[in-house]
């Protein structure tokens, strides 16, 4: 039996044969392809000229080249420039396949950086605008002999003449609103989820309930206000997330991607899709038009709840905080875990990132707050918390100045120095929610009392 080439499909000289594929080829013709490709042209594993076998044999006696005066010989030279065409036109469809893919990241990658820009320089606008109107206001900035505590308590007394608190959103009978939203574009638009299971969306300038959302079997632990369209979402550790459409008041969409409790939920940068972590162990991306998972993941080396999600500002990777202390950074488009944070000893309860995508928050059960330089991937400051002090919600300003911190009570640190600036501790219960108002005029939280307060700023 004669040895044939698999390129040329006739009896080669020089006969080598691939480890990788375990095919035979004429030596000159794969050194070439080789060294255009660097792959075995049958199955496209990598293949280099070092790897090749050479096969010892008697020289070969190579058949008489086809005439092509005869019609078998014609024929034979057309198929053989069919089959040439046709491994011609696979190599192209490969190729622009994978060339569609590339230019789908990279239009994906433009149009997150557009999002972040165009935000960044809308606030950069009104930030000049505030500050060329901006009035000194006597009370409110201390001398600079003052100490830092003080400061923060001479504020703080300050900033409560201008509380104003709320109650009567969610019901009594089971007290407690467990989470909280503002919508992004119109922040005077709340959002709050509660131990009823209601969900309640409120109008802070008009001071009236829009809509009470009723569906989810158990407490409501999270909440999303959509920033373009008339939507918000829920999640419960019914183990649903839900989709509602505020004008309607009624649920649009129910997302079943898990099977146990849902701990976090985040939005993405396109308004598209939504980001959810379980008690299952897994986090899940969904279509929020469609209802469908588009794909669920979990890290099988931990074997560890997850607690919750947080999208980055570019909406290319996300953070989950872990059960077991652990925070992690996952790649959405390569589904993998590229990075991870110990340093916790608690459960993780709540992870922020700042608008500039520079830092990441992140509170536990072990009374601490923990930053993170994305950029250089480690822990560069820890703000040791009072004892027992429970971190519920951490939030950033959309400007990246201020992080507040909702649990035992509120602080808010100025970021860069992370110093304490402001503290309230007029809930009567757990703080379980905060969130900014537009350029940082006021703060919004709720708590386990029921009650829902704006702090002007």
């Amino acid at each position: 039996m004669s040895l044939v080439c698999a390129i040329s499909n006739e009896v080669p000289e020089h006969p080598c044969v691939s480890p990788v594929s375990n095919q035979v080829f004429e030596r000159r013709l794969i050194e070439k392809y080789i060294a255009e490709n660097g792959v075995d042209p049958i199955n496209g594993q990598p293949l280099s000229e070092e790897q090749l076998i050479d096969i010892k044999v008697s020289h070969p006696i190579r058949p008489k080249a086809p005439s092509a005066t005869s019609i078998p010989a014609i024929l034979k030279s057309l198929q053989d420039e069919w089959d040439a065409v046709m491994l011609h036109s696979f190599t192209l469809r490969q190729q622009l396949q994978t060339t569609r893919q590339e230019l789908s990241h990279a239009l994906y990658q433009h149009d997150a950086a557009c999002r972040v820009i165009a935000r960044l320089t809308k606030e950069v606008t009104a930030a000049r605008e505030a500050l060329a109107t901006l009035k000194p206001q006597a009370g409110l900035i201390a001398p600079q002999a003052t100490p830092a505590s003080q400061t923060a308590a001479v504020v703080s007394n300050a900033s409560r003449l201008f509380m104003h608190s709320l109650g009567g959103l969610h019901s009594a009978s089971i007290p407690g609103i467990i989470s909280l939203d503002l919508c992004p574009t119109d922040t005077n638009k709340v959002l709050t989820g509660g131990a009823d299971k209601n969900v309640v969306v409120f109008d802070r300038r008009e001071e009236q309930i829009v809509a009470t959302l009723k569906g989810h079997t158990k407490k409501v632990s999270s909440v999303i206000y959509h920033p373009a369209q008339s939507v918000v979402f829920s999640a419960s550790p019914d183990s649903t997330i839900r989709v509602w459409s505020v004008t309607g008041g009624n649920c649009v969409q129910v997302i079943r991607a898990h099977e146990a409790s849902v701990t976090g939920l985040s939005l993405h940068a396109t308004g598209d899709y939504l980001l959810s972590s379980s008690e299952d162990q897994y986090w899940a991306f969904s279509d929020i038009q469609t209802g469908r998972v588009l794909t669920k993941v979990t890290d099988e080396t931990a074997g560890c709840a997850l607690t919750c999600a947080q999208f980055h500002p570019d909406g290319l990777i996300f953070g989950t905080g872990t059960a077991d202390s652990q925070i992690k950074i996952w790649d959405l488009k390569e589904r993998t875990n590229v990075a991870n944070f110990p340093g916790h000893s608690g459960p993780v309860t709540s992870i922020a990132f700042s608008e500039n995508g520079y830092y990441l928050a992140t509170g536990a059960q072990d009374s601490s707050l923990k930053l993170w330089d994305l950029r250089k991937l480690k822990n560069f400051k820890t703000i040791t918390l009072d004892n027992n002090y429970e971190v519920k919600s951490l939030v950033f300003d959309q400007s990246g100045t201020y992080l507040a911190v909702g649990g035992s009570d509120i602080r808010v640190y100025i970021c860069k120095q992370w110093s304490e600036v402001l503290n309230f501790s007029d809930h009567s219960g757990l703080v379980t929610g905060v969130a900014f108002g537009e350029h940082a005029q006021f703060l919004a939280s709720t708590g386990m009392d029921r009650s829902l307060k704006f702090y002007s700023l």
